[in-house]
């Protein structure tokens, strides 16, 4: 098959494994039946609601085959894999073995796009170990305050296949993209693209910090306008120069001091573009004020020159830049403010789920009773704990994995005190609020950020930001 797109009569006959039901899985599934293809889903997964799902799709002719994702079905010419699938599972391995081709949901959404008879809208892709959501989101916001006809989608939770396949006809879509897609996306090419910052993450699933940082990198492939790099983050700029592009594809830095020539950066509370003016030598073009960007915490204005040198990188004009910050909200649990309690602020954090995104956090408050534990994914806290000591007023632990961050603060912060909760029942965020109104005083915030993964305790990190939300108004209730 060609590298970019693909007409329906390519998939007349051919026979492909989807691999995982479920956000991805199913809308691919569908995708490739009604094109023609003889498609067979196979999960690992063996319950009530993957026998409901695979029920739709075999009423529509499509073979599911469940409690057996390892086994490669006879006759496989292509497998389209759920980004989360690790390259090393069983399946994978028979799949390289036979010379069978792998595709992501990213992939097979790259390849369709333009097949439904309308022209494929560009995509100016995000990636990074933090920020990618507000990003995307913010990114989004600019574009339809530009007036162009988009949608955030990708790995923000709206699937790409329906985007690309559905009925809205999009001028440019804006692409949320993890590591995991990026992954099984070898022919991607997008018109612009940002890679955010740099962080050892998910490298269970990876292997190593290189392995991670390459998949991370592939974003800039074959980019035809700009690639976007952190100036503060040197890993991001490496992996524009290692990257492959289009003729006239242009470096472009982002930065929260005052940007060089092809930079966006920050001179006195203005977000200024040094990057896409007639005279980057001489000019700046005043885009925004840092108090457009909600919430104007240093790594979120870091986000919105991000989105904002992408959206220049389209052609957007700057008051467009500062209506779609202006008109920007931020995500449930993202540096969410829950309330005033005695003079103490009480802040949902909870999709910190590792160290970078809780540092970023916790670098945004002068004096914070912080709330944190899970399940660590392998990491490990010394310099996230090193780097906020003289911030801390106290800490609250809880979580499958707490020990390891009581043992860095231990270690690098044993003035801190510190409230070990011996506890993972999801009633343990009720006890923590409780201990962390205890330690504030008046101006600090309770900030919950917990550097880990969920799943020790709650279903995601939306039900544990729900669980502290609710912990605090019932304290703000008594106190009222």
């Amino acid at each position: 098959m060609g590298s970019q797109e693909v007409s329906t009569a390519d998939w007349q006959g051919k026979h492909v494994t989807v691999a995982g039901l479920g956000v991805s899985g199913i809308p691919a599934a569908r995708a490739l039946h009604e094109r023609g293809a003889l498609v067979t889903v196979v999960n690992d997964g063996d319950d009530e609601r993957a026998r409901a799902q695979a029920a739709e799709l075999e009423a529509l002719g499509i073979t599911v085959r469940l409690g057996d994702g390892a086994t490669l079905p006879p006759s496989t010419e292509l497998v389209v894999t759920a980004p989360g699938w690790q390259p090393d599972k069983p399946l994978f391995l028979a799949a390289a073995e036979a010379g069978v081709d792998i595709w992501g949901d990213v992939e097979l959404a790259w390849r369709l796009r333009g097949t439904n008879g309308r022209e494929a809208a560009p995509w100016l892709a995000v990636t990074g170990t933090n920020g990618k959501t507000t990003t995307v989101r913010m990114l989004a916001s600019i574009l339809e305050a530009a007036g162009l006809r988009t949608a955030a989608v990708g790995n923000i939770g709206v699937s790409l296949l329906d985007a690309v396949l559905g009925e809205t006809e999009y001028d440019v879509l804006a692409v949320e993209l993890s590591s995991y897609q990026l992954h099984w996306a070898p022919s991607l090419r997008a018109h612009s693209a940002a890679v955010l910052n740099l962080a050892p993450d998910h490298l269970d699933w990876h292997g190593s910090m290189e392995a991670y940082a390459a998949d991370k990198g592939r974003v800039y492939e074959g980019n035809t306008v700009a690639c976007v790099y952190n100036a503060a983050d040197p890993a991001t700029e490496e992996l524009v120069r290692e990257a492959d592009v289009e003729e006239g594809c242009r470096a472009i830095g982002f930065t929260l001091c005052a940007p060089g020539p092809s930079q966006l950066g920050v001179v006195d509370g203005i977000l200024v573009d040094r990057a896409f003016v007639k005279n980057r030598q001489k000019q700046a073009q005043e885009l925004a004020e840092v108090s457009d960007v909600n919430m104007p915490a240093p790594h979120n204005i870091a986000n919105a020159l991000a989105a904002a040198a992408l959206a220049r990188a389209f052609g957007v004009e700057p008051a467009a830049v500062r209506d779609g910050l202006r008109n920007f909200r931020p995500d449930a649990h993202r540096i969410e403010h829950v309330a005033d309690i005695d003079g103490v602020a009480y802040v949902d954090d909870s999709k910190a789920t590792n160290t970078h995104a809780t540092e970023a956090s916790l670098a945004a408050y002068d004096s914070i009773v912080w709330i944190a534990g899970g399940l660590a994914k392998g990491a490990t806290f010394d310099e996230l704990v090193t780097g906020a000591a003289k911030r801390l007023r106290g800490v609250v632990l809880m979580g499958a994995d707490r020990a390891l961050i009581h043992e860095a603060l231990t270690r690098h912060a044993p003035e801190v005190p510190v409230v070990d909760l011996d506890r993972t029942d999801t009633g343990a965020m009720s006890e923590a609020v409780e201990h962390a109104a205890r330690l504030a005083r008046p101006g600090d915030t309770v900030l919950l950020a917990p550097a880990c993964a969920s799943m020790d305790m709650f279903t995601n990190y939306i039900k544990r930001g729900e669980a502290f939300a609710d912990a605090v108004r019932a304290r703000a209730e008594e106190s009222a």
